[in-house]
């Protein structure tokens, strides 16, 4: 069963590697936040599932002060899921709204004249 914490937390790392390329690679504000909000929460998502479910196989084993862990762990899990795209989607309305365009927009919903 310690494999699939270890496959979670592997899958958990990549994603934030993948966030991090994704702030060097795109090429505007949008697009970078973009990606890296979704590969941070997703592996955020990833590490504390992994963390909880090694917390849960120690409190079964006969250690209880893990169960402590795993309820904290899922607490935060839903504070990130909730604040880090919320966050994200009011960097970008203040990218938007101080004058950051996309590079390679094809319609812009946001801007006032409607184009």
């Amino acid at each position: 069963m310690i494999w699939l914490v270890y496959l979670l937390i592997g899958i958990g790392t990549l994603f934030q590697i993948l966030g991090t390329l994704a702030l060097h690679r795109f090429p505007d504000v949008y697009t970078r936040m973009h990606g890296a909000t979704k590969c941070t929460t997703f592996g955020s998502l990833f590490i504390y599932l992994g963390v909880i479910i090694y917390g849960i196989i120690m409190y079964v084993s006969g250690e209880a002060a893990y169960a402590s862990l795993s309820l904290h762990t899922f607490v935060v899990m839903i504070f990130i899921l909730v604040t880090n795209p919320t966050g994200a989607h009011a960097l970008a309305r203040a990218a938007h709204s101080s004058g950051v365009m996309p590079e390679r927009a094809i319609v812009d919903r946001l801007r006032s004249d409607g184009r």
